[in-house]
């Protein structure tokens, strides 16, 4: 049986929520709910498909949970508010977010854009199943990996860090974000080294001198950028 597509309400309107669950639950999609920022940054655990998200929370500033959110996971975000500045709408979409839609709305136009999401997050994702760029021949499906023609051996971890890495080329990532997609659900203590200990057997098998790495580049305080060119 196929899963469901799953959407984390995050809104502290019972009211909306209930009306939102109960027509997403009709539509076929797993419906979970956070009625404050913190217990929908717990239910991110769950790996939801699409997130809705109000702007007006009762513990956290919805633009500042979206960036909070946008540092875990890279899932569409609908920004669901009662403001409809110019000026709220641009921060809103800053922040990380996908869409933004005002309140009062009709069902039907969420749905329309929920929908739309979710394609594009897929046409991305299908995008994404062979990377070719610099040296690099990246198969994420069959999980293989070639530099300059040579076969590279890596372990699921090794591989998994890889495509996080790879599936957004020449962006810095932060350490907390790689940790929450390489061990999801798992609380990783700041100090940790497991994240390094990664980093450094993977440029081991990649890097041409791991000493002076030119393709995993790290940002100190920040994290690390994936160069494929290694210019």
């Amino acid at each position: 049986m196929k899963a469901k597509t799953k959407i984390l309400i995050i809104e502290d309107d019972l009211d909306i929520t209930y009306i939102l669950k109960e027509h997403l639950e009709l539509d076929g999609f797993e419906v979970l709910e956070a009625e404050n920022g913190q217990k929908g940054l717990e239910l991110l655990e769950q790996n939801p498909d699409l997130i809705i998200l109000d702007l007006n929370l009762p513990d956290i500033d919805g633009i500042k949970l979206c960036q909070k959110i946008r540092q875990k996971t890279d899932v569409p975000i609908i920004m669901l508010t009662a403001r409809d500045s110019l000026s709220d709408k641009v921060r809103g979409l800053e922040s990380g977010a996908d869409d933004y839609l005002v309140k009062p709305f009709e069902y039907l136009e969420v749905l329309a854009r929920i929908k739309a999401c979710l394609r594009r997050a897929k046409k991305t994702l299908k995008k994404q199943e062979i990377l070719e760029i610099g040296p690099f021949y990246i198969d994420f499906n069959r999980r293989e990996v070639n530099i300059n023609g040579k076969t590279i051996r890596l372990t699921k971890k090794e591989f998994d860090l890889l495509k996080i890495l790879a599936t957004h080329v020449n962006e810095v990532l932060t350490r907390d974000f790689i940790r929450n997609q390489l061990w999801p659900g798992k609380e990783i203590y700041p100090w940790s080294r497991a994240l390094d200990v990664h980093i450094q057997r993977l440029r081991q098998k990649i890097e041409p001198d791991p000493e002076n790495p030119r393709y995993i580049i790290t940002h100190p305080g920040v994290g690390y950028r994936f160069n494929p060119e290694g210019d």
